[in-house]
């Protein structure tokens, strides 16, 4: 980092949240492990798709559409009331997930270097307050933005531009943090620079541009930001 960002947008589904957390609730369900995965990129994919046709259908509203598809799979007997209960068990216990360890001390140490600390979500606000909102890291974060009012999921061009406005910075003086490349790769193209969290020491695709700074935890990013190289 060669110089310190005056915002950085923070993605929140699997950047903030652990998956991990919400494995009983799918387990509940006759679900297994697995299939937290293979639902969250179920969601992606369809919200990708939406975005694409010219959609902007809400997070929560394609999440409990893939939940009932995946208890159907799983158990084909069961009636249409239990697989609405069901998706709505899951969803709330999406709502209810747990930050990573390293989310609540990193926001804090983050905003601590004096840099402007928002979330941009492809979810809603009120799930990324709901997540910070009883931590220390509540008092670190200025908004909790969400692209239910850009119009467009992420990574469309429009979704970072609306972070930018709401923000009231240029492009250039904003970072955007993820776990994902493909979120981050969209940032860089409207002039973002970007922070690759790596928790699980993969590999970065080289279908894109490799990000301006990987680390493997927020609070290593914090300390990243805070030491700029020039």
């Amino acid at each position: 980092m060669t110089r310190r960002p005056k915002v950085a947008f923070l993605d929140v589904n699997e950047t903030l949240s652990d998956l991990r957390s919400v494995v009983g609730a799918f387990e509940a369900q006759g679900l297994s492990s697995e299939h937290v995965r293979t639902w969250y990129l179920s969601v992606l994919r369809d919200g990708f798709a939406s975005t694409v046709l010219g959609d902007n259908p809400g997070y929560s509203v394609i999440g409990e559409e893939i939940a009932r598809s995946l208890i159907r799979e799983v158990d084909p007997a069961r009636d249409d009331a239990e697989v609405d209960d069901g998706a709505a068990a899951i969803m709330s216990a999406m709502v209810a997930a747990e930050p990573h360890s390293d989310v609540v001390p990193g926001l804090v140490a983050l905003a601590d270097t004096g840099v402007r600390v928002m979330t941009l979500s492809n979810g809603s606000a009120d799930v990324a307050r709901k997540l910070l909102g009883s931590t220390p890291a509540d008092a670190a974060i200025e908004r909790y933005l969400s692209v239910t009012d850009a119009g467009a999921w992420k990574p469309a061009p429009a979704s970072y531009r609306h972070g930018l406005a709401e923000a009231g910075v240029a492009a250039a003086d904003a970072l955007m943090v993820a776990v994902h490349p493909w979120d981050l790769e969209g940032a860089r193209r409207v002039g973002l620079r970007t922070a690759w969290i790596n928790r699980s020491g993969a590999r970065w695709p080289s279908l894109f541009a490799p990000p301006d700074i990987e680390v493997d935890s927020l609070t290593s990013l914090a300390h990243a930001v805070a030491q700029p190289t020039g």
